[in-house]
């Protein structure tokens, strides 16, 4: 069978990293077929849109979509509609990719490049799982309006019961696969939205009653993942949550440059991106880590093209890399230590091919 793949480059570092990911692809000698499609700033800069229709439509006649970082400066003093980002969350909603998964998973070689002691992140393994297409970025009514004078913004966080349900069946399946717990994180000690998650999230727990579930505030969250992240397996909550501990989460394994993530919609259909940024001001110098699209390809070949073998020999490629001593800055320790080796995005791609 052969597996049809949607490629977006991107923006920024995204676009100078995706041609190495397709060279590994390319080395596992699976039946891939690829096709390229533009979104973000660039589509905007060649095409006057965020999320050109065409591209819309090759996404959901693929298999799954493989994509780099979008975004950057040059466009933020565009309207809110048409900056790169809203391509991106067009994207996602044309998909229905309303369960995100973005694993936090510290790879040995990298105990010292946390923010965290050693100790307190050594075998560090969370997978949070967000929900994506509802929540306060897709809430209406939203804007800003002139109110006697002064400006107003505003925006409407809601979910349905069926929202919350589908997410929560997705964590307590995933929960049932690792070590059988759930945190479900929200705020509904002031917000009804989330009091209705929390309630939600307690009943389908009824037909998962051999997962551990408990429930926490996400101030008190956020606290609990720096003070001990090890406590935690699996974490669900809503999109604006979601967005924030999974970035928190990913300074816990060293860098950015090193989490993938998978947003999937009930078809097993996938967007896979790194959760890194574009990161204009090193893109085209060699310097951009590749290993977290790299990564992110390793979960497209799991979740949505079935083919775990081939994903865990690209998981195993990147921890050999790393045992090996090679790093780019953004894992690279400060002043260098022995037995470590600085190297730019080409080598670094170069070095897992090899292993591979």
């Amino acid at each position: 069978m052969t597996h049809r793949i949607l490629v977006i480059p991107g923006d920024g570092i995204g676009a100078e990293v995706m041609p190495h990911v397709l060279r590994v692809l390319e080395t596992l000698d699976l039946e891939l077929s690829f096709e390229t499609g533009e979104l973000g700033g660039v589509a905007i800069d060649k095409l006057g849109t965020p999320l050109p229709t065409p591209t819309l439509e090759s996404a959901r006649a693929s298999d799954a979509v493989l994509l780099g970082a979008v975004g950057g400066p040059k466009w933020d003093d565009l309207p809110m509609e048409h900056r790169p980002e809203k391509g991106l969350l067009g994207l996602r909603a044309g998909l229905d990719a309303f369960a995100n998964l973005r694993p936090a998973m510290l790879y040995a070689p990298l105990a010292d490049a946390s923010s965290l002691r050693p100790e307190l992140v050594a075998g560090l393994d969370i997978l949070i799982v967000r929900e994506l297409t509802g929540g306060i970025y897709f809430g209406e009514p939203r804007g800003v309006e002139n109110d006697n004078g002064r400006r107003r913004g505003f925006n409407t966080d809601e979910y349905t019961e069926d929202e919350i349900e589908r997410i929560a069946r997705v964590a307590f399946d995933l929960a049932d696969k690792r070590k059988g717990r759930l945190t479900s994180v929200d705020k509904a000690n002031v917000l009804e939205v989330t009091q209705l998650w929390r309630d939600v999230v307690t009943e389908v727990h009824a037909d998962f009653p051999n997962i551990e579930l408990d429930h926490l505030y996400v101030d008190n969250a956020a606290m609990q993942l720096v003070r001990a992240p090890k406590q935690f397996d699996v974490i669900v909550t809503g999109n604006l949550f979601g967005d924030i501990l999974s970035d928190a989460a990913a300074m816990l394994t060293g860098s950015l440059g090193m989490l993938p993530s998978a947003s999937l919609n009930a078809e097993g259909q996938g967007i896979y991106e790194p959760v890194h940024g574009s990161a204009p001001d090193i893109a085209g110098q060699n310097m951009a880590n590749p290993l977290a699209t790299i990564l992110s390809a390793a979960m497209m070949l799991r979740y949505s093209l079935g083919e775990a073998e081939a994903a865990n020999r690209v998981e195993s490629a990147v921890n050999t890399v790393l045992e090996e001593g090679n790093r780019t800055a953004d894992i690279m320790p400060a002043g260098g230590a022995d037995g470590l080796r600085k190297v730019g995005t080409d080598a670094m791609a170069d070095a897992v091919i090899a292993a591979l």
